[in-house]
């Protein structure tokens, strides 16, 4: 089995910058936050499952998860977000399965916001990366890339682990609460670090 870094962070963190320079190192990328985008699109294996369960009202025009609705109601419902969970999770994971089992690079990255969370990854990755910055800064950059009300964010914040709780169990920790210099200089650090034990170093 491909050596497994689990990625993972809070909203707004800065996992897809740090996936996306792992992979332009090298790194084969799993993200199942793409999984889950492609099981929920018009179409998706998934819908079929999430129409019967909740009806027309959460599924868009085109087919597709209508995911402002379903955001709303996983938030305000903890029945219908364990339902949709119960839907969703066990297909996303049976995909990154398939997913890393197909990896080529020295290592994958396993890309899982709610990682810790969930803990249904647990016996996948071999070491748990961790992606950190001040949470004011999590709320600006989510607001901004999600277009979502700032307390929106802080809402799914709440529900995500605190920071200090994804800290005590990281193995690695990447800080990008600074520029883009620092984080492609921990990138590169990283890289190396990973490539050793898929040559079989230490």
């Amino acid at each position: 089995m491909t050596f497994t870094v689990g990625l993972t962070g809070g909203i707004g963190s800065g996992k897809t910058a740090v996936s996306a320079r792992l992979a332009k190192l090298g790194a084969t990328v799993v993200d199942t936050d793409e999984i889950s985008r492609a099981l929920t699109a018009a179409g998706g294996a998934a819908m079929e499952r999430v129409r019967e369960a909740f009806g027309g009202r959460y599924v868009a025009p085109d087919g597709s998860l209508d995911r402002a609705a379903m955001r709303t109601l996983a938030f305000e419902d903890a029945a219908a977000r364990a339902k949709l969970e119960a839907i969703l999770h066990p297909a996303i994971r049976s995909e990154a399965d398939r997913a890393l089992g197909a990896a080529t690079g020295p290592y994958a990255l396993l890309v899982v916001p709610l990682l810790l969370e969930t803990g249904g990854y647990a016996g996948r990755v071999d070491r748990i990366l961790v992606v950190d910055c001040p949470e004011a800064l999590q709320v600006a950059r989510a607001s901004e890339r999600s277009r979502i009300a700032a307390e929106d964010v802080r809402r799914i914040m709440r529900a995500q682990w605190p920071r200090w709780r994804r800290l005590q169990l990281a193995d690695d920790v990447v800080w990008n609460g600074g520029g883009l210099a620092a984080l492609d200089t921990q990138c590169a650090a990283l890289h190396e670090r990973y490539r050793r034990p898929a040559r079989g170093g230490r």
